[in-house]
């Protein structure tokens, strides 16, 4: 036996085989011998085997399905190796293999313990089988000293089975919280002893090891929601150990009471709230399994379904008791939670701000009414923070020391506000003085004594006084005002306004008095021409309270803007008034300027004196007669005597016998002074009509002329005669000129005149030499056209030449 095998028994943990299997040959008779000293009795009847005590056994351990190997003693190879094994519980043993160190044989009933061989003298098995479990004897044949003895090796084998996989029931996968549930793991086989491990994972978790829990059977009694999850087994013994699959426990369970959350997230007493105008998130969640139905109510009115219900833009109307409905549809159950949604909204617009004068101090007075929750406002001034106030901020402090161009600024606070609101007071006093002045209300019964300070802040505190001190009323603010009947005696009273600011030191003050209107004018005696323009001039100096200044026309009546021909313009205290297009008849007269308050009157008195221009110059016709069949007249006139004019007046009427004559007409009017003849149109040739002519200085007319009829112009025939002899003396000269011409180019029309014209033939003959034979051709060409009459003229027919004149007178 080698080195390897004499080491003892070994155990083969990687399942491999230990050295080769020996070729099968026949036992020889030294084989047999030593097989019969090792069993003494007949082969069907085992001999027990000296046994020694139990503890000297070597235990070795083999796994099911691997390699074991046992070693037979150490020392020298022994002469012959006998391996035997007795099962548990049994006491005869059985051969298993035998071998003489050449050769080796296994009993073909070792074929339950593995695949049995030998290796020298050790035992090896693969593919070990549980059957292997029992005790192992070697006995060994040596030869030492010519003498033979026996060793003896026990082994006693246990064969481990690795676990199975283990499994994992539950009695009841969909548990409702509260009851017990219990999970069972198992294996198929696996060598005692064998232990159990349990891990839990949640659906959004960890795996965690249940720490305590070794037993196959984990009870959960009662199951609860964090029991929920994938549950496995892991078992494992002293070769193997495996884990299960994951199995999910659902336990059912909720809803819960719901918890509501409103984003973005703003508490009050009675619940939450929001800013309005902003989006507003109300979201739900109900512990439940399986996931609860919500629906969200609103001052129990449906408004949503599902968990999270998102108002985009929240009003006012929004506010109000929100209800989550979450239900279980599996166990048919249902919970619910309310909250109370205010929303918020700040005041209308910005805070205000106003400074009210008090005695040697300010008040600061900021309001921002409205708004839910009402404003928090506070003062902050060049001395620091004031208190705050909600919605109304009244602050007092002294003036004294302030300097002019103070600031104060009112902060406004409201949790609907991502930024404060302000607004801003500035002191400053108003600027120069009191201004004073007086106005009669209507009729002229009161007079009203009126102070005005604008400006300052605060505002300036005005009060009236009279003469001797005594205060007029109470104070006012900017504006201070008193009334007084108006009777004889106020004219010469003084009156005084006093002004007090907390930044004006010492009081300031205007004083007025009472005084009667007084007026001049500017000229008393006016004189125009008639047509002219006319300026009347009334100026006011001094009165007090301000005066009502107009004009009165010659009959007193009042001279308004709007009376024809009049124009009044008010410049300061004067009033002019303007009188156009003068008329002796309707505007000479005494006008009056009247001046009146509600102390006393006054007037002045001016006379307008409207001139008349110088009568022109008479006027006579000498010439008016027809033209153009009776439809228009030639008037020709002289003057007669010194004087001026602008121009001439043509009057016409139909001319009747008797006392039935027609209105006289304005024929022509616009008739320079220079001209002295006219020509008029437009008559009726059956009408005889009678002219008259007036002379023109502007407006003044002078007498008309006598009345004329025009007449029909004397006949003259010696003009026309002389126009139709010039006339026809003209064609007679063209008519002979046409004749010569025709009797020159055409000789045998008329022979005589042609001899009287011999003087031109040499020319014709020269022109003819110069041109050639060709000229003279084209100039018979003529007479020898198709168109030609071939009968020739008479030669001695006279020509007769009519002149036609007529003469229209």
């Amino acid at each position: 036996m080698g080195e390897e095998g004499a080491s003892g028994g070994r155990r083969q943990g990687d399942g491999t085989m230990v050295g080769q299997c020996a070729q099968h040959k026949p036992f020889g008779p030294l084989l047999l011998i030593h097989l019969c000293l090792l069993h003494p009795g007949a082969s069907e009847k085992p001999h027990p085997t000296p046994r020694l005590p139990a503890e000297e056994a070597e235990p070795l351990q083999g796994i099911r399905g691997r390699s074991v190997e046992l070693a037979c003693g150490s020392g020298p190879a022994p002469l012959v190796v006998l391996w035997s094994f007795t099962p548990l519980g049994s006491v005869v043993p059985r051969p298993v293999a035998v071998t003489d160190g050449v050769t080796f044989k296994v009993e073909p009933g070792a074929s339950a313990l593995g695949i049995v061989s030998l290796q020298n003298s050790s035992l090896v098995m693969r593919e070990l089988r549980e059957g292997a479990r029992g005790h192992f004897l070697c006995q060994a044949l040596h030869a030492s000293d010519d003498q033979l003895h026996t060793t003896y090796s026990y082994f006693t084998l246990a064969v481990l089975v690795p676990v199975s996989k283990p499994q994992v029931w539950l009695s009841d996968a969909s548990p409702v919280e509260g009851a017990s549930v219990m999970a069972t793991c198992t294996v198929r086989e696996g060598t005692e002893p064998v232990t159990f491990a349990w891990q839990h994972q949640a659906p959004q978790g960890p795996g965690e090891v249940l720490v305590g829990v070794k037993e196959p059977m984990l009870w959960l009694d009662p199951v609860n929601r964090t029991h929920l999850g994938w549950y496995m087994c892991s078992a494992r013994n002293a070769v193997s150990g495996l884990s299960s699959d994951r199995v999910f426990l659902d336990v059912v369970y909720g809803p819960d009471k719901p918890v509501v959350t409103v984003e973005p997230l703003g508490l009050t007493e009675e619940g939450f709230w929001a800013s309005e105008k902003e989006e507003v998130t109300l979201s739900c969640l109900a512990a439940s399994n399986p996931p609860s139905h919500y629906v969200w109510l609103c001052d129990d009115t449906q408004v949503h379904t599902g968990p999270t219900y998102v108002i985009a833009r929240a009003s006012r109307a929004h506010a109000g008791l929100y209800t989550c409905l979450a239900r279980n549809s599996y166990l048919d159950t249902r919970s619910q939670t309310s909250v109370q949604l205010t929303i918020y909204y700040p005041p209308a617009g910005q805070p205000s701000c106003a400074v009210l004068p008090a005695p040697a101090a300010v008040t600061l007075l900021c309001t921002w009414p409205g708004g839910l929750p009402t404003a928090q406002l506070q003062w902050e001034g060049p001395y620091g923070p004031g208190p705050t106030f909600p919605s109304n901020a009244t602050w007092t402090l002294t003036a004294i020391g302030l300097p002019n161009g103070s600031v104060f600024t009112c902060v406004g606070q409201h949790p609907a506000l991502a930024l404060p609101a302000l607004c801003r007071a500035t002191l400053w006093e108003p600027p120069q003085s009191p201004t004073c002045r007086t106005t009669a209300t209507v009729g002229d019964q009161f007079i009203l004594l009126s102070c005005e300070w604008p400006g300052g802040a605060p505002p300036a505190t005005l009060s009236w006084f009279d003469a001797q001190g005594r205060p007029l009323g109470g104070s006012s603010h900017s504006q201070a005002f008193h009334m007084l009947r108006a009777w004889g005696k106020l004219a010469g009273r003084e009156f005084t306004c006093r002004g007090s600011h907390p930044l004006r030191i010492p009081d300031v003050q205007c004083q007025l008095q009472l005084e009667a209107p007084q007026l001049t004018v500017a000229e008393p005696r006016v004189s125009v021409l008639e047509g002219g323009e006319a300026w009347l001039e009334c100026a006011l100096h001094g009165g007090t309270p301000p005066i009502q200044l107009l004009w009165l026309g010659p009959q007193g009546q009042q001279v308004e803007q709007s009376t024809s021909k009049f124009v009044l313009h008010s410049e300061g205290a004067q009033l002019r008034l303007q009188i156009q297009d003068a008329d002796p008849a309707h505007h000479r007269g005494t006008y009056q300027c009247v001046a009146h308050n509600a102390v006393d009157n006054s007037s002045r008195s001016v006379l307008l004196e409207v001139l008349r221009y110088p009568v022109p110059p008479n006027v006579t016709i000498s010439r008016l007669t027809y033209r153009r069949h009776r439809r228009e007249v030639q008037l020709q006139w002289a003057i007669q005597g010194p004087g001026n004019l602008t121009g001439f007046l043509v009057q016409q009427r139909a001319s009747v016998p008797g006392p039935g004559a027609g209105a006289w007409e304005t024929a022509a009017s616009d008739i320079e002074p220079e001209s002295r003849d006219r020509q008029l149109g437009g008559l009726d040739p059956g009408v005889l009509y009678a002219f008259r002519i007036l002379a023109l200085n502007h407006r003044t007319t002078g007498h008309p002329s006598e009345v004329k009829t025009p007449v029909d112009p004397p006949f003259s025939a010696y003009p026309a005669v002389l126009g139709a002899a010039g006339t026809g003396m003209v064609v007679a000269t063209l008519a002979s000129l046409l004749v010569f011409q025709y009797a020159a180019r055409h000789p045998q029309v008329f022979p005589r005149l042609s001899q009287w014209l011999v003087p031109m033939e040499p020319r014709h003959q020269q022109r003819g030499s110069r041109e050639g034979p060709e000229a003279l051709a084209s100039m018979e060409m003529p007479t020898s056209t198709p168109s030609s009459d071939p009968t020739p003229e008479s030669t001695d027919d006279p020509v007769n030449v009519t002149i036609t004149v007529t003469a229209t007178p």
